[in-house]
């Protein structure tokens, strides 16, 4: 059944390349609790202790607000096909803002994209699989092709704008930091 690991094993790795969804969860140290879903080509392994992803702007930015205040996260993994799988990885995050010079070294892992708000890179301390006997089949059909041509629309003074007005506070009223300082 479950087994829990300190890294990221290349059987996980693979596991992890072939999801089209992951899990975010997050919370501050008061308020509420953050679980978000995220898809799109935004997940990298970089290795068996560190993944990041490009977070896309979004209605609310919970998970920036969160990781000001306590930097813990879980990504979650369901195998929806195949063998039944869910993954867990505990760890770690940091935010990086395209002001930030990390924002730079990360970018080019993914596609381009627009709608890229932040990248946020996790040092993994725990991995955690359990059997995931209770996740049901589902079959993937295709991405979303939504967010470049809202984006795209928006333009950059738009998405700047966008942000401002629904990006910078948290549902509990915590800074985002996307605004910098």
């Amino acid at each position: 059944m479950g087994k829990k690991m300190d890294s990221i094993p290349q059987r996980l790795m693979t596991f992890i390349e072939n999801q089209k969804i992951f899990f975010v969860g997050t919370a501050a140290p008061t308020g509420r609790v953050n679980v978000s879903p995220k898809g799109t080509d935004s997940f990298r392994v970089i290795d068996e202790n560190k993944i990041v992803w490009l977070n896309l702007t979004g209605s609310g930015n919970e998970t920036a607000a969160h990781l000001l205040q306590d930097n813990r996260m879980t990504i979650m993994f369901c195998a929806f096909e195949g063998n039944p799988l869910i993954l867990r990885l505990y760890g770690n995050a940091t935010i990086y803002h395209q002001r930030d010079p990390q924002y730079n070294e990360y970018i080019d892992l993914f596609p381009p994209a627009p709608s890229a708000r932040q990248i946020i890179e996790m040092q993994v301390d725990l991995v955690q699989t359990s059997c995931g006997f209770g996740v049901p089949f589902m079959e993937y059909q295709e991405e979303r092709h939504l967010f470049e041509p809202w984006a795209e629309q928006k333009g950059e003074d738009g998405i700047q704008e966008y942000w401002e007005k629904k990006n910078s506070k948290s549902l509990d009223g915590f800074e985002t930091g996307i605004l910098g300082d």
